[in-house]
């Protein structure tokens, strides 16, 4: 058995809206995936996490003038045509 602390209560809405749903429309779509209402939750949140959380460590920033300088002298030079875009700014 799964201790308290492991678990949350957990109330549906009487009625669906932006901040809630009703266990009818839990139970729908439950069936409509093929899964349970307590699965249907977990995939809400797992959703919810991809949306709003980061997926990767923050990186240190910007890129400093010298980091870019070194980036652009051993990056291969185009041999011929235009360039349309580039990753970096004119400077």
């Amino acid at each position: 058995m799964k201790s308290a602390s492991a678990q949350i209560a957990f109330r549906y809405r009487a009625q669906d809206s932006a901040t809630g749903v009703t266990r009818s429309t839990a139970k729908r779509l439950a069936e409509t995936l093929g899964v349970d209402e307590t699965q249907v939750i977990h995939l809400a949140l797992h959703e919810l996490a991809n949306k709003f959380l980061p997926q990767y460590a923050a990186d240190d920033g910007a890129l400093s003038k010298a980091q870019i300088q070194q980036i652009k002298k051993v990056a291969p030079k185009a041999r011929k045509g235009i360039v349309r875009s580039s990753l970096f700014e004119s400077a």
